[in-house]
């Protein structure tokens, strides 16, 4: 797959996972890993990016297992992004489809 698509397809999955919940980099990492491969190197630069864009805010939260966690939290302005996204992604997949179902 090639890398600009990927991070287009993972900027669009992150917010999608921030919408349900705020989560921290290595539990976004998880969640995504499960079904695409990628790594811990692809999502922190992405993270940056869409926390400097202000699609994200972070909040630092204590943890039982170590340092505070840096926690992401999708912001309004995410979500109509993540809205646009979406809308976008379906239209995109639709056309695709029709043009390998021919």
């Amino acid at each position: 797959m090639s890398i600009q698509l990927k991070k287009g397809a993972l900027q669009l999955c992150v917010l999608n996972l921030l919408s349900k919940a705020d989560m921290y980099g290595f539990e976004l990492v998880g969640a995504i890993s499960t079904h695409v491969k990628i790594s811990e190197g692809t999502i922190y630069p992405l993270l940056k990016r869409i926390k400097d864009e202000g699609y994200v805010t972070t909040y630092l939260q204590e943890s039982q297992e170590g340092p505070p966690r840096k926690y992401y939290q999708i912001t309004g302005f995410g979500r109509t992004t993540l809205k646009t996204l979406l809308s976008e992604w379906y239209s995109l997949v639709a056309g695709i489809n029709k043009i390998l179902e021919e």
